[in-house]
């Protein structure tokens, strides 16, 4: 068995892992410093519609490689893997794209636009031996992991309700009210309560209700949802652009609660049980994304085409239930 000092020295003999970034949006600066985190891993390249923006880009953030497409950059021989991060809408091209060209492949979230897109994702990552995930930073977060422990163990019986708020400001981002794109916070955000709550318990979402407000481009800026899993736990999400709410998560369970301050990107959480003072799990972490980049970094070294955490059936679970809330409002 190799020594803690022999797999560490071996790990670093390895090549390091090259992502090329599909995008400059605002996630892409983050992505790529939770990449340089991994420490095994590099980001190799990056690629927006305009050259002179990528190389502006590729300069702020200290990238070796700009192109101009998107497509120069998965038909490059500089990259092993490409993290998709442009608008919904073209999640499905590009991930295909990436995967034709022989390129693993970690996609932002919402994977795709339909169950259909995805099964045909997840199908020909399968079919060319390449590795496919949605990009799902929350259930890698070591918090997370503590907590699927905790609630496994019985520590708070059993949890049967949950509740998840969070707000943001989406002017940033100019196509987030564009339908024909696939803005809106339920695609953008709703599905991270849902990722969480299905790889928490390990079940599915199976019934779903639900009121938004909309914005003149029909499109959501605001919602309230209940839906119910296989186990019985009934959660809701509220989520909103319009107003700040707590950006906190509950979990609540016949033996007391936990709280998690910013789910999505949580640092830690905050055990109350009944007659005690609460306590404190922490975890700092300056870039939080790193332990995703780390995982796939895993999966892909140990030849998988599908994380057994963040899986297929996960994906396209969610993908059915937000096409189906969706539709329910703007049908």
């Amino acid at each position: 068995m190799l020594s803690r000092n022999d797999f560490n020295q071996e790990r670093n003999a390895m090549k390091k892992l090259r992502f090329g970034i599909l995008s400059t949006s605002s996630i892409a600066p983050r992505f790529i410093k939770g990449v340089r985190a991994a420490k095994s891993c590099e980001a190799s390249a990056l690629a927006s519609r305009n050259l002179e923006k990528a190389q502006e880009k590729a300069a702020l953030w200290n990238v070796p490689k700009a192109y101009g497409s998107y497509e120069e950059l998965l038909r490059s021989n500089e990259i092993d893997a490409a993290y998709v991060a442009m608008i919904n809408s073209a999640h499905y091209r590009y991930a295909k794209m990436a995967l034709e060209q022989g390129k693993h492949v970690l996609c932002e979230k919402p994977f795709t636009l339909s169950v259909q897109e995805s099964r045909e994702l997840f199908a020909l990552a399968r079919e060319k031996g390449l590795f496919i995930m949605e990009a799902q930073k929350v259930l890698f977060l070591p918090v997370v992991q503590k907590l699927k422990e905790l609630i496994r163990s019985g520590s708070f019986g059993a949890i049967r309700m949950a509740d998840f708020s969070s707000s943001f400001d989406p002017g940033y981002n100019t196509w987030f009210f564009d339908a024909e794109k696939g803005g809106g916070p339920l695609y953008g955000n709703a599905i991270y309560s849902l990722q969480l709550m299905q790889y928490l318990f390990d079940c599915r979402v199976t019934d779903w209700s639900g009121l938004c407000t909309k914005s003149q481009a029909r499109v959501e800026n605001q919602f309230s949802l209940s839906l119910l899993m296989e186990n019985g736990l009934l959660f809701t999400n509220k989520t909103s652009t319009a107003v700040t709410t707590a950006h906190t998560g509950y979990l609540y369970g016949e033996n007391g609660y936990i709280e998690i301050p910013d789910y999505w990107k949580a640092r830690k959480a905050i055990l109350h049980y009944p007659g005690q003072e609460p306590v404190i799990l922490e975890y700092p972490c300056e870039h939080e994304l790193m332990y995703e980049v780390l995982h796939v970094e895993q999966c892909i070294r140990k030849g998988l085409t599908e994380s057994p955490l963040m899986t297929e059936d996960m994906t396209v679970n969610a993908i059915k239930v937000l096409n189906a809330i969706q539709k329910m409002w703007f049908s």
